[in-house]
C-alpha cells in the first residue's frame, strides 16, 4: 500500500492566506453595514445574520477557487448559493392571518444581496460587492425612510 501523498491539512502559502483574510475580511465589513441598518430597525435577520450571510458565501466561493476548481464549477457552487439563500429568505417572511399583509419581504430581500455581496468579496472583486453593499443601503436606510412617508403630526 503506498503512503498518503498530500498532508491531511493544506497549508497555504503566506500570500494565499493574506489574500483569503483580506477577501474573507471584506464580505463581514460589507455583511456588517447591511445588517447594522437591518439591526437599527428590529429586523428579524440583523447584524450577525447578515455578516454570517455575506462570510458565508464569500467561503464557499473562496473555497472553490482555492481548490482550483474550473470556472464552470465555481459557476455551480455560485449557482448553489443563490438557490439556497432562497430558503433562508423565505424563513424570514410572513403572512399575517387572513388579511393581505406581508411582512419581511425587504429582509429576505436584504440577505439575497448580501449573499451576492459576500460571493464577489469571495472571487476577489472590491469594487462591485462595495458598490452593492453601498446602494443597498441607501434603499434600506434613506429610501425606506421616503417609501414609509412623513412621521405623522400630533395634535
Amino acid at each position: 500500500m503506498g503512503e498518503l501523498q498530500q498532508p491531511i491539512f493544506h497549508m497555504p502559502s503566506l500570500h494565499v492566506l493574506l489574500f483569503s483574510l483580506s477577501r474573507l475580511g471584506l464580505a463581514a465589513a460589507l455583511g456588517a453595514i447591511m445588517g447594522y441598518q437591518r439591526e437599527s430597525v428590529h429586523s428579524t435577520a440583523g447584524l450577525r445574520t447578515h455578516i454570517l450571510v455575506c462570510l458565508g458565501a464569500a467561503f464557499f466561493v473562496l473555497a472553490s477557487v482555492e481548490a482550483g476548481q474550473t470556472s464552470a464549477d465555481v459557476s455551480r457552487v455560485i449557482q448553489g448559493i443563490v438557490a439556497g439563500i432562497g430558503f433562508l429568505g423565505a424563513g424570514t417572511i410572513l403572512k399575517v392571518g387572513d388579511r393581505l399583509e406581508v411582512h419581511g419581504l425587504t429582509t429576505a430581500a436584504s440577505v439575497w444581496l448580501t449573499a451576492a455581496i459576500g460571493t464577489g468579496a469571495g472571487l476577489g472583486h472590491i469594487w462591485l460587492p462595495t458598490v452593492g453593499a453601498v446602494i443597498g443601503w441607501i434603499v434600506l436606510g434613506p429610501i425606506g425612510r421616503i417609501e414609509k412617508g412623513p412621521p405623522a403630526k400630533k395634535g
